[in-house]
């Protein structure tokens, strides 16, 4: 049962934004990427609060995703993508990205302990990833 509201086109959509982030990163990688964006969907705090809609959350200026801005972004779909993109809408989690709001590549340099004041839950590859605070109460 799908965790988060959507059309199929949005599927797609999300499938795009967790290959252009971390096709690199493999299915797990592409995964955990993809339980960032199914969060700030979830998400009713800090920069998330009017966010309600994947579409929102692929394309929210400022603080959005860089992959939107590559040509790679904008090809289509392929179905194991969006199986994927299936998996995190239907609620599967994956650690560390399990309430993790943002992710970022710090090119070969250590996580950060904090990022904007969160705190790192985590590192799987190339991505480190933050989640909320509690006291945000974002979910």
């Amino acid at each position: 049962m799908a965790v988060i509201k959507h059309t199929s086109e949005e599927v797609k959509l999300l499938a795009r934004l967790m290959r252009a982030e971390a096709e690199g990163e493999g299915k797990l990688g592409m995964l955990l990427v993809g339980n960032v964006g199914v969060n700030r969907v979830r998400a009713n705090c800090l920069d998330f609060k009017d966010i309600n809609t994947i579409n929102q959350m692929v394309f929210q200026s400022p603080g959005g995703f860089e992959a939107t801005q590559k040509n790679y972004f904008y090809q289509a779909a392929r179905e194991v993508d969006i199986n994927l993109a299936k998996r995190v809408i239907n609620g599967e989690r994956f650690s560390p990205a399990t309430t993790a709001l943002w992710f970022y590549n710090p090119f070969g340099e250590a996580c950060r302990a904090q990022w904007y004041g969160q705190w790192n839950s985590g590192k799987y590859k190339n991505h480190c990833f933050y989640q909320p605070l509690e006291s945000e109460n974002c979910y």
